[in-house]
């Protein structure tokens, strides 16, 4: 019987936990020496490449001395802690992967807190010491007070620490002394790590994600509680429910290196797929047949924001996208369901309106940009709270936001932050930087990033998670300036920009195609202005008494999606389509516009 460990990997966003599952996997020896890998290997679809952040929780397994160690890599934003709660569940102990110099941030915080109560053993891997200007004892004291704060038992308090750098490859028991491998880490996992326990008796599996083939369909992944699964077994799925349904196990699968390889039977304490069993959700329990006893279902945090979802409506509908209509996006939104647990739809029964909840914009953005590159096209509306009615108060949801930035500009940031309902709870110097930690209302988030990173030219690093819902702060100050909106249709001219470029900023190039009611910039003052930008030169024979001066034109603000989710007002929708994203007002038309507004 090969002896087995499981761990989940967690930490801050940027923190470096696929860097550090990287060089696991090279030192589990699962590629030839001459094979080129590249870097982030577990983040393999595009989006995850491109912002550098990982969205879907992965499991990888390598063989270190004869024990097999299967590897979860979790994402670190809070907005897809749906992945990490349901992930953790598969584990035995876990990986808490601390940077040297920013210490434990609030995402630490988040993950840890759900580890710490189902139990289980931590070993805290303070990454990047090898940046110049880190602190390794004082961050082992902070995790040390944060475990204690967040009531770890005694035996969690006594963790185990190692020191290193997992981008150069190296880790250690001190710090000082820099070795040329990962080999310790592996050790310190054999060592500290415990052995899944072997539960004897009925089979019983929770499932806890699932993957799909195209061949056999949906496969159900989870870890065995206890007893033995095998092949062809027949088996009951008990639902969150309560109802059963029989089933068959066809296959069996175990993962292996970065695949998955087929087996018989399967022991408890393992984590494998099984393929036939159909009609399941995350949550559902395996059992046995004749007496089934299902586990606890996993318990996942409310949604806290909402957007209206609708079909493309504009003028220039079904250019771009190849499935447009309100039956494609109908299926791809409950498609999604399936393995996105936090999200929730909800359908409007006369209109092709969705309303798709979520846990915040990033979470919801990275639908709508998945939904983008598969082609489709569709309208979603301004980011909403929800609100909940708690002991006869209207509640709305609160974050406990950080923002870590220089010294010279906390001033107007506090003063930003305080303007959106932000309470301040403490401010740490650290170097030549400050940590600043506030209690703000969700509304609040919507839109900041943009407005903190101006401030503090880029510098600011600013991350929040859910905190709890409280009674409702008041009204917060919106964007007061209004919007230039295009009064025809057609090819937008350099020469009309140019002529109104006192009146606001642009977010469209000449030459831009555009239509009647696109929000073509901002205006500098309140209220919208309906302007023409598709007028050109009148050209004539006459020579022209002025001097023909070159239109010099400012630089277009392009908005990426999260941005344009964050600007637009509630009479807004954003067009989003595989090559473009426009800003649009829901009624196109200036008169119907008028007539609306009044009601």
């Amino acid at each position: 019987m090969q002896k087995i460990r499981n761990i989940a990997i967690i930490a801050h966003v940027d923190h470096g936990k696929t860097t550090l599952v990287d060089k696991m996997l090279l030192a589990g020896h699962l590629f030839r020496d001459n094979e080129n890998t590249g870097e982030l290997i577990m983040d393999n679809n595009d989006l995850e490449r491109e912002r550098g952040i990982t969205i879907l929780a992965k499991n990888v397994s390598i063989d270190y001395q004869g024990y097999k160690i299967n590897i979860i890599d979790t994402p670190g934003h809070a907005d897809f802690g749906g992945e990490v709660e349901r992930v953790l569940n598969m584990a035995d102990g876990v990986l808490l992967l601390v940077d040297a110099f920013e210490g434990p941030m609030p995402q630490t915080r988040f993950v840890l807190q759900k580890a710490l109560q189902i139990g289980l053993t931590p070993i805290v891997v303070v990454n990047k010491v090898d940046k110049p200007n880190c602190r390794p004892d004082e961050v082992h004291e902070a995790v040390f007070d944060l475990m204690y704060n967040l009531d770890a038992s005694e035996k969690q308090l006594n963790f185990h620490t190692i020191y290193g750098s997992a981008k150069n490859n190296w880790m250690s028991e001190d710090w000082k002394k820099q070795t040329d491998n990962i080999l310790p880490l592996l050790d310190a996992i054999i060592e500290h790590i415990p052995e899944p326990e072997m539960l004897e008796g009925t089979p019983q599996m929770l499932i806890t994600s699932l993957d799909f083939s195209s061949y056999v369909g949906r496969i159900a992944v989870g870890r065995v509680h206890r007893g033995v699964l095998r092949e062809g077994m027949d088996v009951s799925l008990v639902k969150r429910d309560g109802t059963i349904k029989k089933c068959r196990i066809k296959e069996l699968h175990t993962f292996t290196g970065l695949g998955r390889t087929k087996t018989t039977e399967v022991k408890s304490g393992e984590i494998c797929a099984l393929v036939g069993i159909e009609g399941f959700e995350i949550g559902d329990s395996v059992c046995d047949l004749q007496n089934p006893e299902p586990l606890t279902p996993i318990a996942i945090d409310e949604p806290t924001m909402s957007m209206v979802f609708t079909i493309n409506t504009s003028p220039f509908f079904g250019k771009e996208g190849k499935f447009v209509t309100s039956r494609h996006i109908h299926d791809r939104l409950v498609k999604e369901l399936d393995k996105n647990l936090a999200l929730r739809v909800e359908k409007n029964i006369d209109s092709d309106i969705w309303h798709v909840y979520g846990r915040g914009v990033l979470h919801l953005s990275v639908l709508i940009e998945t939904m983008r590159r598969e082609g489709y096209e569709l309208q979603v509306g301004q980011p909403q709270v929800i609100f909940k009615e708690i002991e006869g108060k209207r509640c709305e949801p609160i974050e406990q936001l950080t923002i870590n930035l220089p010294e010279e500009c906390s001033g107007k940031i506090i003063e930003m932050v305080a303007m959106r309902k932000g309470e301040m709870l403490s401010m740490e110097v650290m170097n030549d930087r400050i940590q600043l930690e506030f209690l703000i209302p969700s509304r609040g988030i919507i839109g900041l990033r943009n407005s903190v990173l101006t401030a503090s030219a880029g510098e600011a690093i600013m991350s929040h998670r859910f905190f709890e819902y409280q009674p409702y702060k008041g009204d917060i100050e919106k964007r007061s300036n209004g919007s230039i909106i295009a009064m025809e249709s057609g090819t937008a001219f350099a020469y009309a920009i140019d002529k109104l470029q006192d009146r606001g900023r642009f977010f469209i190039f000449p030459q831009d195609e555009i239509y009647a009611g696109q929000v073509v910039g901002e205006s500098a003052k309140e209220g919208d202005m309906v302007v023409n930008v598709t007028k050109s030169k009148k050209l004539t024979n006459m020579r022209a008494s002025g001097a023909d001066d070159k239109a010099k034109l400012i630089p277009p603000i392009v908005f990426s999606l999260e941005e344009a989710l964050e600007y637009i007002k509630e009479d807004e929708y954003v067009e989003i389509t595989p090559q473009s994203i426009r800003l649009r007002k829901i009624y196109l038309d200036e008169n119907e516009r008028k007539r609306m507004s009044k009601k």
